[in-house]
């Protein structure tokens, strides 16, 4: 499912214009990136939890070259998905 796509969905679903749903799906991205850029937690009861998470230096290889690299610690933004969303998701 594609940005537009979700914004019809969501007008749709709620009621509202394209424009409306599009600036709350924008203002909603905003707001959970300023919390992980803060290195805060957004927890969406049911739905999921959006989060930072600590990578550890490693030791890597560089594929071309075949030689060892060095990968340093890092972090990034990781999704952990709630209770219902696994809830609605198949099972193969």
């Amino acid at each position: 499912m594609t940005k537009p796509e979700i914004v019809s969905s969501i007008a749709e679903k709620a009621g509202v214009t394209k424009k409306v749903a599009s600036a709350t799906l924008e203002a909603f991205v905003k707001t959970v990136m300023d919390a992980l850029k803060k290195g805060e937690k957004v927890a969406l009861v049911g739905f999921g939890t959006f989060e930072v998470r600590e990578r550890k230096p490693r030791k890597g290889i560089n594929p071309q070259t075949r030689k060892p690299i060095h990968i340093p610690a890092k972090r990034v933004p990781a999704f952990r998905a709630g209770k219902e969303l696994k809830a609605v998701v198949p099972k193969k």
